[in-house]
């Protein structure tokens, strides 16, 4: 795994470790630890170093105590001071003697120089940092899931303060607001840290040092992630023209003793060239990281305009309430980014639009809409026995053996790799399993929780192509920052139990907030809420025949609107077809049959511009009426 490879570490280095998955960051992390020992070479540490490594076996720790208790067993010297001190004050109730005195005096001042009397506050503000709320802090830790128990053992790790602080995909069990506390605890840290992970935007936020895993070796770059893309990218063009250079000195080289090998005159020279070559350090191949892919996706139907529509949702669980009477509409080309704190309510709401999830209050699905959803839980349901081809033949899309192949180099299964069986793989390898059938599933409305997690950056870099590409409409829950700015054209998050919608970038919401923010704004929607429920207690109310005849038309309008969407998938679908008949070359270099078939594509756009706007109008007039009948 490691042959040769050097790493000094600073006092106060931040250091990003980074390289594909299986090269061997986390062997490294223990290896450093000391739970490995290397087959060669020294792991040398100053005298005073200490070391503290939150790792994925944390996960199974469990415990009686309360996450408070488990946070504060950092203070090991500080917690054996206060059992003594509380020994001899109890001893001191009952059996009094001076010299107590003497000790207890001795053990409060070091009690107090180790600021024992703040380190449940250090312990308190850590925890909650890290998301958890007051009330929570005395629960026991056995109540919470796996990963809320690694945030408390990450809070335990950094109240030790150790000189060396090794975090293995701490972003892993994380929302948004603990990431950016998290980043901002790293910049202020005292001792050197070394962090794999495979989010960008929180490498470049806390690391000043990249050190790569490549080839067996440890290659460092003096800056943080956006840097080491750079840095990397120039490297790799000194090493390609290199490695070509002396391949072609080679490939000469072998001519030349293959030519002359059997002449007797030149058996100097040839064995010279031999010895040369033997010597020769070879210069290994550029190897891209930042693989290309070309994914085709094939819809078998197109959908309306009118992808999901949300109204009057209402969802909690026993008291704690998730959404409370609110909307929301997806339109077809919704490139959806579902973002906030854990607790939210974020994977209850994508199960909501999937249908999984019961609720008061409708869930509409749009004319023509084929859903396909991704958690982490399916990839429990890969069948374990089937090798990959047979995993993607499942989705029963009717891809030849060749297209499905295609599509496992896509997410980096090349050549026999596809007939590996399910049960040999990684949990990333089965992640980009389990999302390459979701992909090749011909849905047009995908719904992916999380989808990132335990994929290493060339296989985010691939889902991120992959979904630039796909045509239809999507809903991603996601805490990767930079995933989540390359793929979302709108932003939707929860607050005040209601779905909020930023219509725009990650960058844009992110700036938009920033200055919420500085202007000390606060979220409007709650007033605005009630005074639009006064108003409504104020309208005069309406007779049965009225009501009637109000119904009698929504029902008119629905059919309407339903006819109107019909029309549009249609002509969705004639203008790709018309769009297919300009790219054919034969049209194309035809002057004449180029101008009737521009002048058909028009009339299909002008035909479609005006359906359009026929159902927004509609959906004008459904509003209202709905509005009068409540």
């Amino acid at each position: 795994m490691y042959d040769g490879a050097n790493l000094h570490i600073k006092p106060k280095d931040k250091i990003g470790l980074v390289g594909a998955n299986g090269t061997g960051k986390s062997t490294l992390l223990r290896i450093i630890d000391g739970e490995y020992q290397p087959d060669g070479g020294t792991i040398s540490k100053s005298g005073d170093c200490t070391v503290g490594f939150l790792n994925q076996d944390l996960l199974s720790y469990q415990s009686e105590e309360s996450i408070l208790a488990v946070a504060m067993q950092a203070f090991e010297r500080q917690n054996f001071l206060q059992a003594e001190i509380d020994r001899v004050l109890h001893k001191m109730e009952t059996n009094y003697e001076d010299s107590d005195i003497d000790v207890l005096g001795r053990l409060q001042d070091e009690f107090e120089n180790l600021g024992g009397y703040t380190i449940q506050s250090e312990a308190e503000t850590i925890l909650e940092g890290l998301g958890f709320t007051t009330e929570e802090l005395q629960q026991p830790l056995h109540t919470f899931s796996g990963g809320w128990r690694m945030r408390v053992m990450l809070a335990k790790l950094l109240l030790q303060k150790p000189s060396l602080l090794m975090l293995d995909e701490p972003t892993n069990h994380l929302d948004l607001p603990s990431i950016e506390w998290v980043e901002n605890y790293i910049n202020t840290y005292e001792g050197a840290i070394i962090v794999v992970s495979h989010d960008r935007f929180f490498l470049d936020n806390t690391v000043n040092t990249i050190v790569e895993v490549t080839g067996a070796k440890l290659i460092s770059y003096a800056g943080n992630y956006e840097f080491y893309v750079e840095e990397k990218a120039l490297r790799n063009e000194i090493q390609k023209g290199a490695y070509e250079n002396q391949q072609q000195a080679i490939k000469q080289t072998e001519l030349f003793i293959s030519r002359f090998k059997a002449k007797a005159t030149k058996a100097r020279q040839v064995q010279s060239r031999v010895k040369a070559l033997e010597r020769l350090d070879i210069i290994d191949a550029v190897v891209d990281d930042n693989a290309k892919v070309n994914f085709k996706f094939n819809f078998g139907t197109q959908p309306g305009r009118f992808i999901m529509t949300l109204n009057n949702v209402t969802k909690a669980y026993g008291s704690k309430k998730i959404l409370t009477n609110t909307a929301g509409m997806i339109e077809r080309g919704d490139k959806i980014a579902l973002i906030g704190a854990n607790g939210k309510g974020k994977s209850t709401l994508l199960r909501i639009i999937d249908g999984s999830e019961p609720i008061d209050g409708e869930r509409t699905l749009g004319h023509n809409v084929i859903d396909s959803f991704y958690a982490q839980h399916q990839l429990e349901s890969l069948d374990v026995n089937n090798t990959l081809l047979d995993e993607l033949k499942m989705t029963g899309t009717g891809k030849l053996e060749t297209e499905l192949r295609s599509i496992l180099g896509c997410f980096l299964f090349t050549g026999d790799d596809a007939f590996k069986k399910i049960k040999v793989l990684s949990g990333g390898e089965k992640s980009r399993v389990a999302l390459a059938k979701v992909l090749i599933s011909e849905a047009n409305f995908l719904l992916l929780d999380e989808p990132t997690n335990h994929l290493d950056m060339m296989s985010v870099n691939i889902l991120i192509q992959a979904l630039q590409q796909y045509e239809g409409s999507f809903v991603v829950v996601s805490h990767d920052r930079f995933f989540v700015s390359e793929i979302a054209n709108k932003i939707w998050y929860i607050e005040d139990e209601e779905i909020k919608v930023y219509p725009g970038t990650y960058e844009e919401y992110e700036t938009w907030q920033e200055q919420r923010i500085l202007n000390g704004e606060v979220v409007e929607t709650k007033p605005q809420k009630k005074t639009v429920e006064k108003v409504a207690e104020k309208k005069p109310t309406i007779d049965d025949s009225a009501k009637k005849e109000i119904q009698k038309n929504l029902k008119k309008l629905n059919q309407t609107l339903s006819e109107t969407e019909n029309q549009i998938s249609k002509l969705e679908a004639d203008k790709v077809k018309q769009e297919n008949l300009l790219a054919d070359p034969t049209i194309f270099n035809d002057p004449a049959a180029l101008k009737r078939e521009n002048e058909a594509y028009q009339k299909i756009l002008n035909h479609l511009e005006a359906v359009n706007d026929t159902w927004e109008g509609v959906m004008m007039e459904i509003e209202e009426l709905e509005g009068n009948l409540a």
